[in-house]
């Protein structure tokens, strides 16, 4: 696969049309607030041409996951993966040990490639999502020692 580029604030429109063909209307986030995110202390992203993406943002000593896409053409072709491998890479080179994110409970397919990173559930979120569905939050230890093959 592609080299995987850090994503600026020249990419926000980029990032927009890839949230919006992964999302429902009321979950997606535009040009603006993919710059805002990237602009954030601490915040980075990732990009790769293939059309997947992942913003993260640092605090401290650990990472979260503020959204990861994969345009559904790209879908199931293991970009999914490298995104993860390489937003558990980058966090911990900057120094964070764990890495959080929050995922909608009946997301089964992000739920088993979450796990398969060694990420486990350590809250709830009720009402999280702009729908009113609840989120799930789970936590990986960084460095990850083990992910799944390929990708």
């Amino acid at each position: 696969m592609t080299q995987l580029l850090r994503a600026t604030a020249a990419d926000a429109a980029t990032l927009a049309a890839i949230h919006a063909a992964c999302f429902p209307p009321a979950e997606r986030w535009n040009e603006n607030v993919m710059g805002l995110q990237l602009g954030l202390l601490g915040g980075f992203g990732l990009l790769h041409p293939a059309g997947g993406f992942v913003l993260a943002r640092m605090a401290a000593d650990q990472a979260e996951i503020l959204t990861i896409a994969v345009q559904p053409a790209a879908q199931r072709t293991g970009l999914g993966r490298l995104l993860l491998r390489a937003v558990m890479a980058e966090a911990h080179a900057r120094g964070a040990k764990k890495l959080f994110l929050e995922v909608a409970p009946e997301n089964a397919a992000a739920r088993a490639l979450y796990a398969g990173f060694g990420f486990i559930q350590v809250g709830h979120r009720a009402h999280y999502y702009p729908d009113g569905g609840d989120a799930l939050v789970l936590c990986a230890p960084l460095p990850q020692k083990v992910g799944p093959p390929g990708g």
